[in-house]
């Protein structure tokens, strides 16, 4: 189809430069339902963004829109603080019995404010509290978030630039897989930790995405995060999974450390708890790390009710049987189906690599800047897909999780030719 950029509007005179996803799709959206997003040209795209994760039961659920629709209409409330609610505690007694129990999980749970950034920020600061230690180790190619706190754990040199003063009490460790396999894992890490003279302070916690998603798709295996877990049992530093957008089902369970078999100390989670794609974010940790004194880490915006009630909902409708997970792992295997067809049609030399668990999928290629024109033409062809990795080298697939079979299908076409086009 044919796409005309709007014209020059509001959103250029007035709105900042910082702006980043418009300039990739240059198109105003009015309408979406499930996988799909409409222009207020009346153009159609399948969306394999799903609002960055945050739309894992797609666009305007409506199961999920039924229950917000009734709660407004019966003036719930919508702003309480951290106010005891109707909403808030069905909220809470959900997650208790569909998600915590039957997975043998000990959490508390903290509301810390809207964003996934407030969740990271209140797990770095707990653990701080905890262990009475400065230093976090992360990861390389780790992304957690744009506030100072989430910035000094993150890897990617541009998005640390914009902070404008030094990110200190964060040192980064290589990934799994960082050195292709030809150095111990931990090596370096453990290392440093019995060195007295390596300048790496005891950390007080460890944190850690098992996919990294900004960073391309970086998938850690099962056993690497077991043996993170034991290093981290070993020196007495906290674990900490963050869980932002590989979480609520991404990678097939509901946490995405679930295969490992491993209970980290601290989780964060966002993007799609609120399941409607409202802001809302959680900070889980076991019992013993509950030593907050009251209001010691508040917040205007921390108790999104409405969003207790589309996140109560979603669990609900979604995790009370056990088949979304089957569900996504089946969609899993027919998107690398078909991205296993796409590396092969276009052999070694074009693609690295494709990568991927679950419904969060990435194809890595050699000329760097081939990705975004993938994207490009993936756009012109009715189809949302971005860019991660630190050079912008890997094209991202992160469809709902509710995405039928012919629209993956659709989805996954689409995907080829424009890889196909753009050779």
């Amino acid at each position: 189809m044919t796409i005309t950029p709007p014209a020059l509007s509001v959103f250029e005179t007035l709105e900042s430069e910082v702006r980043s996803y418009c300039r990739s799709w240059p198109a105003v959206f009015d309408r979406a339902q499930g996988s799909y997003l409409y222009d207020e040209d009346g153009h159609t795209y399948l969306d394999f963004f799903a609002g960055a994760g945050a739309l894992n039961y797609g666009h305007n659920n409506p199961v999920l829109k039924r229950a917000l629709i009734d709660y407004i209409e019966r003036d719930g409330i919508t702003h309480g603080l951290d106010m005891g609610t109707t909403a808030k505690r069905a909220f809470l007694e959900t997650f208790q019995n569909v998600l915590l129990r039957p997975r043998d999980l000990p959490y508390k749970v903290m509301f810390p404010g809207p964003t996934g950034t407030n969740a990271v920020e209140s797990a770095l600061k707990l653990a701080r509290k905890v262990k009475g230690r400065e230093s976090i180790v992360s990861f390389t190619n780790a992304f957690h978030g744009m506030s100072l706190g989430s910035l000094a754990v993150t890897g990617n040199a541009f998005k640390r630039a914009g902070a404008g003063i030094p990110l200190v009490h964060g040192t980064p460790m290589p990934f799994d897989n960082y050195f292709d396999g030809t150095v111990q894992d931990f090596l370096w890490f453990e290392r440093l930790l019995e060195d007295q003279g390596s300048g790496l302070n005891t950390p007080a916690a460890v944190i850690v995405e098992t996919i990294q998603g900004e960073g391309g798709i970086n998938v850690a295996r099962p056993e690497w995060l077991r043996a993170l877990a034991d290093l981290c049992k070993r020196r007495d530093m906290l674990l900490i999974v963050d869980d932002i957008q590989m979480g609520c089902g991404r990678t097939g369970p509901f946490f995405s450390f679930e295969e490992a078999g491993i209970t980290p100390d601290i989780v964060t989670l966002s993007k799609s708890i609120g399941g409607y794609g409202m802001p809302m974010s959680l900070c889980l940790f076991k019992p013993e790390l509950d030593i907050w004194e009251p209001g010691e880490h508040n917040g205007t915006f921390r108790g999104n009710n409405p969003a207790f009630v589309t996140a109560a909902a979603a669990l609900d409708a979604y995790w009370s049987d056990g088949q979304m997970e089957k569900q996504t792992l089946a969609r899993g295997e027919q998107v690398e189906q078909a991205l296993t067809a796409i590396l092969d049609e276009h052999g070694g030399e074009s693609i690295v690599s494709i990568r991927g668990r679950g419904l969060v999928w990435g194809m890595e290629f050699a000329d760097k800047s081939r990705a975004g024109a993938v994207s490009k033409r993936a756009f012109e062809l009715g189809l949302l897909v971005e860019t991660s990795g630190p050079e912008g080298e890997v094209v991202k697939l992160l469809p709902p999780l509710t995405v039928s079979p012919d629209e993956l299908d659709e989805g996954l076409r689409i995907l080829a030719r424009a890889v196909r086009e753009t050779a």
